[in-house]
């Protein structure tokens, strides 16, 4: 079975099956890493109109090159993905998932020592606790990067990567939430990658 759903994002369709694909996250921008550790991924950048891949769990959300229509390029890429599921092609090779991990914390760096590291260590569980699961509803993610003079700095995955609303979900939600939570927060920066 698999069925695409709409996201925020205009430029990204998400695509949901009923097995486990990845269990968690694979966020794939740049053909090197998709080469180097997914070969779904990797084949699905070969087409000219798919940008970039991220796999959560049982499904993918796919974000497309501006200058396609997804009138054009959504069942020719559902087929792809059946095809390509049915055959039993490799999604994501072995270790990915301690790749992964080591590469978030290289880029991370957070401090969670001192003051300032217990602001931080509450703001990061408010994300993972009420922001989290509802990007993740919109085929999308949202990590901590870090907590710096009141400012909170966060990064967007999937289909909240480039998405027009990502802003507004950004200073209206997510900041407006953490404010009244945690006082200390003045700001919510989006980091790009």
């Amino acid at each position: 079975m698999l069925y695409t759903e709409q996201t925020p994002n205009p430029e990204a369709l998400k695509y949901v099956t009923n097995r486990l694909l990845h269990r968690g996250i694979a966020d794939f921008k740049d053909k090197d890493l998709a080469a180097q550790w997914s070969p779904m991924a990797s084949a699905l950048m070969e087409l000219p109109y798919v940008k970039s891949v991220y796999f959560n769990n049982n499904y993918i959300t796919i974000t497309k090159e501006l200058n396609y229509d997804w009138a054009d390029i959504m069942l020719r890429l559902k087929e792809f993905i059946k095809d390509y599921l049915e055959k039993g092609g490799e999604i994501i090779k072995e270790g990915f998932a301690e790749f992964w991990d080591k590469y978030l914390d290289e880029q991370n760096a957070v401090q969670f020592s001192g003051e300032e590291g217990e602001i931080a260590r509450r703001v990061k569980e408010l994300i993972d606790t009420y922001v989290k699961p509802a990007v993740e509803m919109d085929g999308g993610n949202i990590e901590f990067k870090a907590f710096e003079k009141g400012r909170v700095y966060v990064t967007m995955q999937g289909s909240c990567s480039g998405c027009p609303s990502s802003t507004v979900t950004l200073k209206a939600g997510i900041e407006g939430m953490l404010k009244r939570m945690v006082p200390e927060v003045t700001e919510v920066i989006q980091e790009m990658e």
